[in-house]
C-alpha cells in the first residue's frame, strides 16, 4: 500500500552533517511515491525516513518568516528585539492582536504532531528493517534517536501551549471511529514526566559522540541536557503552583496544571543539570574559549565565536546545515558600500537589552560605582575595531558581551567586504543605515542585533542548546532548592569569568545578599549571556514576569534626528501583554473538532 502524508512527509530531507567537512548523512530526497513495504527494505530508505523525522527540528536562523522550518517568533516577540517588517508575526504578538485562528498558531501544533507521528511509526517498524543492511545495533540506535526526537517535539509543544494530548506509542489511525481520535489534554506534569522517561529510555542506546562525526544527530548528552531543560520548565512558577491556571480542566474535571507549588520540582531540576555536568563536562563539553594577548579581546572573541564556530566544544545540540536569514536581517543597510556588506538591518535590539549588559568592571549600569554615563562622547576602541572612534558614552567601557550583541551607531562593521574606506554603521536619520535610506530595510530602534552574524549567509548550524544554558539552569534550580549551596555562585561566576568580567564577590562586585538577590543576579546573567538565543521569551513567561517585562513602553534612539539629537532615548512603541499571552492558544480548528480539547485561559 502507499504511505500517506501522515506517516511520511515527502519533503527534502535534512542533511545531518557539520559544515567543516564531516561525512554527509541522509542527504537524499525520496523519489516519487514509496510503499510502506519498501521503506525498511534498504538502509537508504530507512535513513531517509529517519532524516525526515529530524527535519522537524526548528531552524531558528529563519525567524523572519515565522513557522518556516518551524522557526519561531521568539527573539522579536521578547523584550530583546523588534522587527521593522510588519509581516513578521512577532509584531502581532507584542501588540496582543494574535488569534487562535492564526495559521502560525496552528503551524507549530500541526508540524510537531506530524513529527511525533512519524517518529512513532518509525519506532514501531524499524525492527522489521532488512537485517542485511540495517544491523541490530543500527536498529537500536535509530530507534533511540526517533524516541528522543519524539520527546523533544513534545517538549517544544508543552513549552509553547502548556498541557497537550499525549498520544504515546500509538500511531492514530485516521480511519478509526471519531470518538477514538478526540483526545483530551494530558496534565502538564504528566507531559513532562513522559518526556523525561522517554529521554531516559533513549539514553540507553545512544552514543556519547555522533556516529561517524555526523553532527546534528542525537547523543547521550543531548537527551540528558533536554531532561534538565524539561524539569526546569516543570519547576518554574508558570507551571508550578500557578493559581491562575487552576480553571483549566478537562471535561472530566482533571486539572491540567498544578495549583500548589512543589519545591521538590526544583530539586529534581537541579539534580538533572548536575548529573549532566558530572557525566559530560569536560570530557564531551566545555565552555568555549579563545586565547588572545588582550584578555578583553579574548573574552569578546570567546562570546562571539561560540555562536559562529559550528560544533565547537560548547554546543550540545543544533540543527545542521540550516538556511540562514540572520545575516541579512542583522546587517545594516550601509548605503554606498560594497553589496557584500549590505543588508536589511530590520531586526533591532531594544534599549532594554542595551541597558541590561554590564559595564567592563562587572557592575550594572544602575550602580553608582559603575562609571556609566549617557552624557557626551569619548574616543574609544571597541574590541572588534582597528582604531579609536568617537563613541557615545553609553557604549563606552561596556562588558565584552555588549560588543558581541549590539551594533550601535558609530560601530565598525564586522565584515568590511574589501571596502576602500571603513564601513561604520550609522543609524541617524541621514546616516548610511538611517531612515532616509529606506522605509523598510532600517533598524526600528537605532540598534541592530549583532550576535550570531557570521562572515556570510551560507547554510550553517542553527544552535539550539549550549553548555552555558545548563550551567545557568543548574544555578537557578539550586538557588530555589538549596540556596546556601556554593555551586550557585561557582557556576554563575564561571559564566562571568569567560565573559571577561569579575564574578560576584570579586573586585568591586558585591555578593548577592540572600536567595532573592541571587535569583535576580541569575536572571540578569541569563538575560545577557543567552541574549538573542531564543531563551528570553520563554524565561520571562516561565518566571511569570512577562506582564512587566513585555508590557508597556519600548525605547530606542531618535531615528528621526541627526547629530547629538539622535542619541536620545525615544519611545518606539507601547507593547501590550495580557495574561492570556503566557501560552499559545490551542488552535481553534482543533477545539472546534474536539470537545475534549479545552482551550487555554483568555482565548
Amino acid at each position: 500500500m502507499k504511505i500517506n502524508k501522515f506517516s511520511w512527509m515527502l519533503m527534502a530531507t535534512l542533511s545531518l552533517t557539520s559544515l567543516n567537512g564531516c561525512k554527509n548523512y541522509l542527504d537524499q530526497v525520496p523519489d516519487d511515491v514509496i510503499t510502506v513495504e519498501d521503506i525498511f527494505k534498504s538502509k537508504a530508505n530507512t535513513d531517509k525516513f529517519l532524516a525526515n523525522i529530524y527535519s522537524t527540528i526548528p531552524n531558528e536562523l529563519v525567524q523572519r518568516f515565522t513557522n518556516y522550518a518551524n522557526g519561531g517568533p521568539w527573539t522579536a516577540a521578547s523584550d530583546e528585539a523588534k522587527y521593522t517588517w510588519d509581516f513578521n508575526y512577532a509584531n502581532n504578538m507584542t501588540s496582543s492582536v494574535w488569534s487562535n485562528t492564526d495559521g502560525v498558531v496552528a503551524g507549530f501544533w500541526n508540524n510537531y504532531y506530524e513529527g511525533i507521528r512519524n517518529a512513532s511509526y518509525f519506532i514501531q517498524n524499524i525492527d522489521n528493517a532488512n537485517p542485511v543492511e540495517v544491523t541490530s545495533v543500527m536498529k537500536s540506535t535509530y530507534k533511540a534517536e526517533a524516541r528522543a526526537l519524539r520527546a523533544l517535539y513534545y517538549y517544544y509543544l508543552v513549552r509553547t501551549y502548556g498541557a497537550v494530548p499525549l498520544i504515546g506509542e500509538q500511531v492514530l489511525d485516521i480511519n478509526a471511529p471519531i470518538a477514538d481520535l478526540k483526545l483530551a489534554r494530558t496534565p502538564f506534569d504528566a507531559c513532562i514526566d513522559y518526556i523525561v522517561s522517554e529521554l531516559d529510555e533513549a539514553y540507553k542506546e545512544l552514543p556519547y559522540t555522533p556516529s561517524n562525526s555526523e553532527y546534528g544527530r542525537i547523543t547521550k548528552g543531548v537527551v540528558k541536557a533536554y531532561k534538565a531543560e524539561a524539569l526546569l520548565l516543570k519547576a518554574s512558577p508558570l507551571f508550578n503552583g500557578n493559581s491562575e491556571f487552576s480553571a483549566i480542566k478537562n471535561p472530566d474535571g482533571t486539572a491540567l496544571f498544578s495549583a500548589t507549588a512543589d519545591k521538590q520540582k526544583w530539586t529534581a531540576a537541579a539534580a538533572a543539570a548536575k548529573a549532566f555536568i558530572d557525566e559530560f563536562v569536560p570530557t564531551y563539553y566545555n565552555l568555549y574559549q579563545v586565547t588572545n594577548a588582550d584578555p578583553f579581546v579574548a573574552a569578546y572573541l570567546s562570546c562571539r565565536n561560540v555562536m559562529t564556530v559550528d560544533w565547537n566544544q560548547e554546543w550540545i545540540f543544533a540543527r545542521s546545515n540550516s538556511d540562514n536569514n540572520t545575516q541579512y536581517d542583522r546587517t545594516p543597510k550601509h548605503v554606498g558600500f560594497p553589496s557584500a556588506a549590505q543588508g536589511g538591518g530590520a531586526l533591532g535590539a531594544t534599549q532594554g537589552i542595551v541597558d541590561a549588559y554590564f559595564m567592563q568592571n562587572g557592575l550594572p549600569t544602575t550602580d553608582a560605582n559603575s562609571e556609566y554615563s549617557e552624557v557626551g562622547f569619548a574616543n574609544y576602541k571597541a574590541p572588534y575595531d582597528v582604531t579609536e572612534r568617537t563613541t557615545f558614552k553609553m557604549y563606552v567601557n561596556r562588558e565584552p558581551r555588549f560588543y558581541v550583541g549590539i551594533t550601535y551607531s558609530g560601530s565598525y562593521w564586522l565584515n568590511q567586504a574589501n571596502s576602500s574606506s571603513p564601513i561604520i554603521s550609522l543609524f541617524n536619520y541621514s546616516g548610511n543605515s538611517g531612515r532616509s535610506q529606506s522605509a523598510s530595510d532600517v533598524t526600528p530602534t537605532g540598534y541592530t542585533v549583532r550576535k550570531n552574524v557570521s562572515s556570510n549567509d551560507n547554510a550553517r548550524g542553527a544552535l539550539l542548546l549550549r553548555l552555558a544554558n545548563i550551567y545557568l539552569d543548574y544555578a537557578e534550580a539550586l538557588n530555589e532548592s538549596s540556596p546556601d549551596n556554593a555551586d550557585i555562585l561557582k557556576y554563575v561566576n564561571l559564566i562571568r569569568k569567560r565573559a571577561g568580567i569579575p564574578g560576584y564577590g570579586e573586585g568591586n562586585v558585591p555578593l548577592p545578599a540572600g536567595q532573592v538577590a541571587m535569583r535576580e543576579a541569575i536572571r540578569k546573567e541569563r538575560r545577557v549571556e543567552l541574549a538573542f538565543e531564543n531563551v528570553r521569551y520563554f524565561d520571562t513567561r516561565r518566571w511569570k514576569i512577562a506582564e512587566g517585562t513585555d508590557n508597556g513602553p519600548i525605547y530606542g534612539m531618535n531615528l528621526n534626528a541627526d547629530g547629538n539629537d539622535f542619541f536620545k532615548r525615544t519611545l518606539i512603541e507601547t507593547r501590550i501583554f495580557k495574561k492570556r499571552d503566557y501560552l499559545f492558544p490551542i488552535p481553534n480548528n482543533e477545539v472546534l473538532k474536539n470537545e475534549n480539547l479545552i482551550q487555554n485561559v483568555g482565548w
